[in-house]
């Protein structure tokens, strides 16, 4: 009986010391993500190349290197998993969840990529303007003719699945397409200019319906610019028009499921699959604000300046300009606001308390946010 109690006894205090323990490590992640710094500790340096014009995105868990002459993928210490080599002039690439694509806007080439490299490579009829890719590998790609562009869309093998001409004076000339992870759909902002008047168009396209051209919803808006549209997820899809934000359910045939009026002049705006954020000009302070995807404001934050590059990942606002760098998180609490020493091309969030990894001139750095 003795020995019964003294290992109840045990478990007892074991028990106490682990739920100290745990008591003790709660409430040092709630105060390390609850503070605010303003400096950065690098942990660890890996040198990048810049010699070529090389650039460098965040991609399906890794880092994509590109330059005008080669593409490589590299894993998040540094260390290359694969090349490929092409030429071009001016390579721009679209990114997805699983799925990449890197034209030479202007000429006709592109490449089709996935994390374990090069899925398929395409020669188009005419020069590129701009392109976006689904998960599946499935390209859409405006093509600039002499007095008329086409909206066009490959598989990964260069197989023409879609084929829309537009024309300035009818169809209007397109702004913006995006199409879905999935490849099903695609959405088109037009703009017509004629007879005095400006006039947008929405566009939506399911290319599992049978329906002529594939048109399943087309909407017309007066003295109105659509300079973007997006998807968040499959069911999601998003139309910027001047100051408001059109907010589309994706079915059989797409509803709309919010408009969110803004007042302030919005300068950007980012997103990732559950959140929309702007970036606004107010009179004499711009504001972040952010969004669900059914159109519910999360987050309305005063900055003191426009930063050039904005993105929200992993519940947190990441913004960046040169050596200055601020980061929020989705409920308002701010997490850094400072400068390092090296102009940023990009910061990623990794695994870690207040762990992130910086891409600068001085090359790949994993860092700790620090006071």
């Amino acid at each position: 009986m003795e020995e019964k109690n003294r290992k109840k006894s045990l478990v007892k205090w074991f028990l106490i010391i682990l739920a100290m323990f745990l008591f003790v490590g709660i409430g040092v992640y709630i105060f390390l993500t609850h503070t605010t710094y303003d400096q950065v500790r690098v942990l660890n340096t890996t040198a990048l190349e810049h010699e070529n014009g090389e650039k460098y995105v965040e991609f399906s868990g890794d880092i994509l290197k590109y330059s005008k002459d080669r593409v490589s993928l590299l894993n998040k210490k540094g260390k290359e998993r694969w090349k490929f080599s092409y030429q071009m002039q001016n390579p721009v690439v679209s990114i997805n969840e699983r799925a990449a694509v890197i034209i030479d806007k202007g000429a006709n080439d592109l490449v089709i990529l996935q994390k374990q490299g090069v899925k398929g490579e395409i020669h188009t009829t005419l020069p590129m303007k701009k392109a976006e890719i689904s998960n599946q590998g499935i390209v859409s790609v405006v093509l600039k003719g002499e007095s008329s562009e086409k909206i066009v869309c490959y598989d990964s093998k260069g197989n023409l699945l879609v084929e829309h001409n537009t024309f300035s004076t009818t169809t209007g000339y397109p702004l913006d397409m995006a199409i879905s992870d999935d490849g099903y759909t695609l959405l088109v902002s037009y703009l017509f200019t004629g007879q005095g008047k400006v006039e947008t168009k929405i566009v939506h396209y399911n290319f599992v319906e049978k329906k002529e051209k594939h048109l399943v919803l087309e909407e017309k808006y007066e003295n109105v610019v659509a300079p973007s549209v997006f998807f968040l997820n499959n069911k999601t899809a998003v139309a910027v028009m001047d100051n408001q934000l059109h907010i589309y359910e994706e079915k059989e045939k797409p509803q709309k499921k919010a408009i969110v009026k803004i007042k302030e002049q919005i300068e950007n705006v980012f997103h990732d699959d559950e959140h929309i954020g702007v970036l606004l000009k107010g009179e004499k302070k711009y504001f972040v604000k952010l969004f669900n995807k059914n159109g519910k404001e999360l987050l309305s934050e005063a900055i003191e300046h426009e930063y050039k590059n904005i993105k929200v990942e992993n519940g947190q606002i990441i913004m960046y300009d040169g050596k200055k760098c601020k980061i929020i998180t989705k409920t308002g609490m701010k997490l850094f606001d400072g400068e390092v020493e090296n102009d940023i091309s990009n910061i990623i969030t990794t695994f870690g308390v207040n762990k992130y990894l910086m891409i600068s001139t001085n090359g790949l750095e994993e860092i700790r946010l620090a006071k």
